[in-house]
């Protein structure tokens, strides 16, 4: 346990915190995060949630969404996407979204951190990273959501099924698809692709 100035040298800019983080370093953690925001050195995020600023040569810069998100869960297992990734697919879909998803095993909700308001999804599984198959399954399982023609999208996401990679796309369904993902997709011969592990 330390003071104040070791608190202070523990801390990086650009990282985010949590109260639990900081008390491993302090032996008057709720003192010491009020001093520490006192003189700019913490910024209060939400509750029991903070990060340090980092200065650059154009002034501050926020906390970038995956050191925020994975602070708040303390989990690295997660996925940041959004609606708008779906216009990439070619499928119709040309709205932008002002959304932040987040796919994860721990929150379910929408939380406010900092000026940001992140849609917390708590599900089973998700890749670290998305891919396009994951992306069309993903674009159906939430076609509701969306400001589009619903009949129009899915039609070019049944021809857009056709052109991608049958075994990717087969394991996607069964991986991440929801019951109306696995029946758009189960007349088609994609859904019949042999799915290795």
């Amino acid at each position: 346990m330390t003071g104040l100035r070791e608190v202070k040298k523990q801390l990086r800019p650009g990282m985010a915190y949590r109260r639990s983080d900081l008390q491993q370093w302090s032996n008057a953690v709720d003192r010491h995060i009020r001093q520490l925001q006192n003189d700019g050195t913490l910024r209060k995020l939400s509750m029991g949630l903070y990060y340090r600023p980092k200065q650059t040569v154009f002034g501050e810069v926020p906390v970038d969404d995956k050191t925020l998100v994975q602070a708040f869960l303390k989990d690295h297992r997660f996925l940041l996407t959004s609606p708008n990734a779906y216009n990439s697919l070619g499928v119709g879909t040309t709205q932008l979204y002002n959304k932040t998803v987040v796919y994860n095993h721990k929150r379910h909700g929408k939380f406010k951190l900092g000026e940001r308001t992140f849609d917390f999804r708590k599900k089973a599984f998700f890749p670290l990273k998305p891919f396009p198959e994951f992306l069309l399954v993903d674009l159906v399982n939430n076609i509701k959501e969306l400001a589009e023609d619903e009949e129009l999208v899915l039609s070019h996401v049944k021809e857009k099924a056709h052109s991608m990679d049958k075994i990717k796309l087969a394991r996607a369904i069964r991986e991440y698809g929801g019951a109306r993902a696995q029946k758009i997709f189960e007349t088609s011969s994609v859904n019949n692709a042999k799915v290795t592990a």
